[in-house]
């Protein structure tokens, strides 16, 4: 039987949930997930959890954030006064909001906290800090 190995392309279904059960990303009744194993296009922790892993074979992959998004990053969370939030903007926690950086680019933050004064904006991946567990079915190798 031919196992899942570094440069095999493949294709799987899964269901990503959180430490309490909290689904946050599912392939079902969509097309399954297409890849090539150690090509970096997702989080490590799930490439390697495919590697070995024959077609048909399903299993339960457990990530550690430092193999998924990363722990959370201090550096990356920033308090800014309310008045420099554009005013056509009524900041929520939780609301997502495009930052432009001084080069012209942009990167997504989320607002975590807002008082009468300032506003807690975090660049971290709403996903850093998470045990992320993955249903996983393999369903052809390539």
């Amino acid at each position: 039987m031919i196992k899942a190995k570094n440069g095999d392309k493949v294709k799987t279904h899964y269901k990503g949930k959180l430490a309490d059960g909290t689904v946050f990303d599912s392939s079902e009744g969509r097309e399954p997930l297409s890849f090539e194993i150690g090509s970096g296009s997702l989080i490590p922790g799930f490439e390697k959890g495919v590697v070995g892993m024959a077609a048909g074979d399903s299993k339960t992959i457990t990530i550690p954030p430092e193999d998924a998004y990363g722990l959370k990053r201090k550096e990356l969370v920033a308090t800014v006064p309310k008045k420099n939030i554009p005013e056509d903007i009524d900041p929520q926690p939780g609301q997502q909001l495009s930052v432009q950086r001084p080069d012209g680019s942009f990167f997504n933050v989320i607002i975590a906290e807002v008082d009468a004064d300032n506003v807690v904006l975090d660049a971290n991946h709403p996903l850093s800090g998470e045990t992320l567990i993955f249903e996983v079915e393999l369903l052809e190798i390539a």
